[in-house]
C-alpha cells in the first residue's frame, strides 16, 4: 500500500514564447472587428496564460501568452481595454454568441 507516499505537486504547463504569428493573428482580429476587449485568463495546471479577445457581437478568440504583463503591454499598444477574467468573469455577449453558434444549423459544404 502506498498510504505514506508523498504526493507530487501538479505539473504546471511550461511557458512558451509568444509566437509572432499569434501576435499578428490577434492584431488582425482587433483591426477587423469593432469594440474588441481583451481578458487575461490565468495559468492553470493544464493551460498556460492566455489572452482572450471578445468583439462587440461576442465573437471571440484566444491565444497563449508568456505572462499577463506581456498581454497587458500588447493590449495597451493597440489601445484595447484589458481586464482580468478572474475579477470580471466572461462577458455575457460572449456566452450569447456561443449559444447562437450552437443553435445555428450545420452549414453544408
Amino acid at each position: 500500500m502506498a498510504w505514506f507516499r508523498r504526493r507530487r505537486e501538479p505539473q504546471r504547463a511550461a511557458g512558451r514564447p509568444l509566437d509572432r504569428a499569434d501576435l499578428e493573428y490577434l492584431a488582425e482580429f482587433v483591426r477587423t472587428r469593432r469594440g474588441v476587449e481583451a481578458f487575461i485568463e490565468p495559468r492553470t495546471s493544464v493551460t498556460e496564460t492566455t489572452v482572450l479577445l471578445v468583439a462587440h457581437d461576442g465573437e471571440w478568440t484566444r491565444r497563449r501568452t508568456e505572462t499577463p504583463e506581456i498581454a497587458r503591454r500588447w493590449a495597451h499598444q493597440l489601445s484595447v481595454p484589458i481586464y482580468d477574467v478572474r475579477l470580471l468573469g466572461y462577458p455575457q455577449r460572449m456566452r450569447d454568441y456561443n449559444e447562437r453558434q450552437k443553435r445555428r444549423p450545420a452549414q453544408e459544404n
